[in-house]
């Protein structure tokens, strides 16, 4: 069965600092994208970061730039998302997608609905 697995969300204090991890099961992520995205109560869901197969940094929504960081590792078949200096906002269920570039991301992201648990992240004082 092929899958991705997020776990690390949490309940955080404002300016708080947590890494969402998102591991494949049953195909590799390499040569594939890797992206983030997030689903709040009654809004949209949102891209939040992607990086390409072959990119060393990835592309950030703007709300999250500077804050949060992608990451993969190959060889765990894992891909990471750290997220600093959290707040309220950034409050919701993330998820990860992998396809074979960030732009494919974005796409199934917006037209398809039958997405895994995801990782619930809260954050509030």
């Amino acid at each position: 069965q092929l899958q991705l697995v997020e776990s690390g969300g949490d309940y955080v204090q404002p300016g708080g600092s947590l890494r969402l991890s998102c591991v494949a099961v049953g195909f590799s992520l390499n040569r594939r994208a890797v992206g983030w995205f997030r689903q709040a109560p009654g809004k949209a869901r949102e891209g939040v970061a992607c990086i390409n197969p072959s990119e060393i940094s990835g592309h950030y929504h703007g709300s999250v730039e500077g804050r949060f960081s992608i990451s993969r590792d190959n060889a765990k078949n894992t891909a990471y998302l750290q997220m600093n200096n959290l707040t309220p906002e950034d409050t919701a269920t993330y998820y990860c997608a992998s396809e074979s570039t960030c732009p494919d991301i974005w796409h199934s992201m917006a037209v398809l609905d039958d997405w895994g648990q995801g990782t619930q992240v809260t954050v509030s004082s």
